[in-house]
């Protein structure tokens, strides 16, 4: 067991299109979705989880804004992100306890929020872009938010308006030590939950929360850095990577080289809101060190590691 690895699940792993997002249903998805980490465990590797938080948070925010009309002091969204890294951590690791039992492999399975350091002057602090919660809002409830909450809100689509947060990128995990010496040690660490918890370091030296969303792949990305990864395993919806995705000349991808990747992005192959993040997530990983990048489906990440599905970036 001298390999290292990040796993990185989806939010909407957890709560899947069109449900409610009960406790059951996301108990049950969670059960359903770790396949993956015992094949990882089976080829020998030390692991740490990540997993996001987009559903999850946004149904927060909606019962934060249901009980302010009651009169009950609504979170703030870091707040609510460290309540997802909690919640969700206990959902994967007791479901990942039980399914480690049930085929007999001892290891054990800890939950540590994570604390992450984004840079107060980040461009996204200036100009928000990140939409949160489902809520829409016409133009004047908009206005009204803005001048009652301090909320940035955007139109979205042509459905009306939706509250919008910073999105910076992450420079420092504060347990990434910690995390580090328990993933050497054999532990399995669930930890930096949708994106993990922002902070910036202000004039005193002190952390200070901040209202902002931090991408799940680049904090996956960087944690697997800072524990010295060898493998980066990031899931999402699709089985692999593709150009010129749903259009009659898309092509699947088995493996892409870092150049390949960076020119698929500039030609605008891999859009921001969806596969983008994840390779520029890539191409940071194996630029500061990482081995290999495995871009694949929750179904089909067995068959993944086996080379039959799965697209893998590397140098």
């Amino acid at each position: 067991m001298d390999k290292k690895a990040v796993l990185a699940l989806g939010g909407n792993a957890i709560i899947k299109a069109g449900q409610k997002g009960t406790i059951g249903e996301q108990f049950a998805n969670t059960r359903n979705s770790l396949g993956g980490v015992v094949e990882l465990i089976r080829r020998g590797y030390k692991l740490a989880i990540t997993h996001g938080n987009g559903p999850q948070v946004g149904n927060l925010l909606q019962q934060q804004e249901a009980g302010e009309r009651e009169g009950i002091a609504p979170l703030p969204l870091g707040v609510l992100n460290a309540a997802t890294e909690g919640s969700m951590g206990y959902m994967i690791e007791q479901s990942l306890q039980n399914r480690l039992h049930q085929v007999g492999i001892d290891r054990e399975v800890i939950t540590i929020t994570a604390q992450v350091v984004v840079d107060r002057n980040d461009p996204s602090m200036l100009n928000p872009t990140k939409f949160v919660g489902s809520t829409y809002y016409t133009e004047e409830q908009a206005e009204q938010l803005k001048q009652e909450l301090g909320w940035t809100l955007k139109e979205d689509s042509g459905k009306g308006y939706r509250r919008v947060v910073p999105s910076p990128y992450p420079i420092d995990i504060v347990p990434a030590k910690a995390v580090k010496e328990l993933v050497n040690q054999g532990r399995i660490v669930i930890t930096v939950g949708g994106g993990g918890i922002p902070v910036y370091i202000d004039d005193n030296g002190s952390y200070e929360g901040v209202d902002a969303v931090i991408d799940k792949d680049f904090a996956s990305m960087l944690l697997a850095i800072e524990i010295e990864a060898d493998l980066l395993v990031i899931l999402t919806g699709v089985d692999q990577v593709s150009i010129d995705y749903g259009k009659p000349t898309q092509r699947d991808l088995d493996v892409l080289t870092v150049s390949d990747a960076r020119k698929y992005y500039a030609d605008k192959q891999f859009p921001a809101g969806s596969m983008g993040p994840k390779i520029l997530a890539a191409i940071d990983f194996i630029d500061k060190g990482g081995k290999e990048v495995l871009i694949t489906s929750i179904d089909c990440i067995v068959d993944a590691f086996e080379g039959k599905t799965g697209t893998r970036i590397t140098n």
